[in-house]
């Protein structure tokens, strides 16, 4: 993929789509303008008269979400203008999704190439750096598909090269904004690719072996525990939800260290359910095929680790992926079970299909070795934080206040929103046992929040925020630059984060 930026008129850079974001003040008549032309048309020159048809006969304004093509513009086979809405209300979320919405309209157009531009890059509330990055990040997201295995009738091109041409952007700050958007966009689509792929293609030793791919590539190291080793360090919690399965489980370590300096740590825990039947609390047969999904909070975990490395974000984070499958079988783990976790914690298992956060105890307590500042976890935790929050929102719990504000500043900055919901120790007797130290469900009420407390039982008196993705990382329905399916939510979310922290 191309990714670059050039400071030049966009009517200067050839490509196969003109993608223009366009506010009502770009497409209104210029003051003391004879002819009515406007600041757009005006940049026409030869073509203007056809643009300016094209605009009055489909009464284009510039109006939020209002989309226009025109054919055969200068040296652009084809043209789409997407409007914004009013400059003073103009957004860096409104150009990623205005980018996403030209993107689409260009691939079905059958072009490979396009050039993206803003006419007007000085905005108080949207910097030079975030328009361009911004118009990037919608138009790189808002192309992914997920076509490895389609052989036959592929509907629209790919397109492979992505140009943004802004002449009153300074190089510099242009040609950097289009490196880190493209950085990025990659480990959101690795995080994508992870999600969406098979089970029979991504299982526990296969995941392992991306993220040691991933970290020779970019100097990250890698430790992958196999079952041998997991034994020996007492995960209980892994070993029980894997012992089901055929395939054995791995527990896998990324250590990203960016600012040598500092021996303060960071650490990311995502679930990594490489395959959720639900175990022998089977889960019913319609959707299931989703669960190749589960291992979401894994993938995001490794996507952030590369998305810190490639952009050099001066932080130390220690990704942390406990992985496995959950099937029913002989020898797997069954209801009424009592397991002790690495932190000799027992856990009643009062069902089986509650093994995220079963996993996730031995990945949480292993985090703790870091002394970290704090410790986040991700995971597709409950169906409760969908019924929640939809897709829309990602459900935060947690003890790190100030973690949560900064994660809550980063989600409106990147749209990866996060709502918090509460963690009352009045909840907890919903997860209290008999028979052991802690139960795995809690019940039908606030299985959201019992899900969270359960999790607050494994990071001891660290800072600690729980997300759980369940709603927004696998998608029922595609978004404005979110594919249906695996959405990679969490990475751009925990890479501002820290970027935020490393600042």
């Amino acid at each position: 993929m191309k990714v670059e930026f050039v400071e030049k008129k966009f009517t200067e850079v050839k490509a196969g789509a003109l993608i223009l974001v366009l506010t009502k003040e770009d497409v209104a008549p210029e003051k003391g303008s004879r002819n009515q032309s406007s600041k757009l048309t005006s940049l026409f020159r030869e073509d203007k008269a056809q643009v300016e048809a094209a605009i009055k006969g489909s009464e284009f304004n510039g109006d939020k979400d209002q989309r226009l093509t025109i054919y055969s513009v200068g040296k652009h086979r084809v043209v789409f203008l997407v409007g914004v809405g009013e400059k003073s209300q103009l957004t860096s979320e409104k150009i990623r999704r205005a980018a996403a919405a030209g993107i689409k309209s260009a691939q079905s157009s059958k072009v490979i190439s396009v050039v993206l531009s803003a006419l007007d890059s000085s905005v108080e509330q949207v910097s030079d750096y975030e328009t361009v990055h911004s118009l990037l990040e919608g138009a790189i997201l808002g192309a992914y598909k997920f076509d490895k295995y389609l052989t036959q009738n592929k509907k629209s091109s790919k397109i492979d090269s992505f140009i943004v041409a802004i002449e009153d952007v300074q190089s510099a700050i242009g040609k950097k904004a289009a490196k880190d958007a493209h950085l990025l966009c990659e480990a959101v689509y690795l995080a994508r690719d992870l999600s969406n792929a098979p089970a029979n293609e991504i299982y526990p030793e296969a995941l392992a072996n991306v993220a040691v791919k991933m970290a020779k590539r970019y100097h990250v190291r890698a430790r992958i525990l196999d079952e041998k080793q997991i034994k020996k360090l007492k995960m209980g919690g892994l070993l029980a939800v894997n012992s089901g399965s055929a395939k054995p489980p791995r527990f896998i370590t990324l250590e990203y260290k960016g600012n040598s300096k500092s021996r303060n740590w960071y650490a990311i825990v995502g679930k990594g359910i490489t395959f959720d039947s639900g175990g022998i609390s089977l889960k019913p047969a319609a959707g299931m095929g989703e669960m190749k999904m589960d291992m979401s909070g894994a993938a995001v975990v490794i996507g952030t680790i590369q998305a810190l490395a490639s952009l050099k974000i001066p932080v130390n984070v220690v990704g942390i992926a406990p992985s496995t499958e959950n099937l029913p079988g002989g020898s797997a783990y069954k209801p009424g079970d009592i397991v002790t976790t690495m932190s000799g914690i027992t856990i009643e298992v009062d069902n089986t299909d509650a093994e995220g956060r079963i996993i996730l105890s031995d990945g949480l307590y292993y985090a703790q070795r870091y002394r970290p500042k704090a410790i986040i976890d991700l995971a597709t935790l409950t169906g409760a934080c969908v019924v929640a929050l939809g897709q829309h929102a990602t459900g935060m719990f947690g003890t790190g206040e100030d973690v949560m504000a900064q994660l809550k500043e980063a989600g409106e900055k990147t749209y990866e929103r996060v709502w918090q919901l509460p963690i009352y120790e009045e909840y907890e007797k919903q997860i209290k046992s008999d028979v052991a130290d802690v139960k795995n469900v809690g019940g039908k009420w606030a299985g959201a929040i019992t899900a969270a407390l359960f999790l607050k039982k494994f990071v001891g008196d660290y800072p600690w925020v729980h997300l759980d993705i369940a709603g927004t990382a696998m998608l029922e329905d595609a978004t404005d630059y979110a594919p249906k399916g695996g959405s990679g939510v969490g990475v751009r979310l925990l890479t501002q984060f820290f970027k935020q922290v490393a600042s």
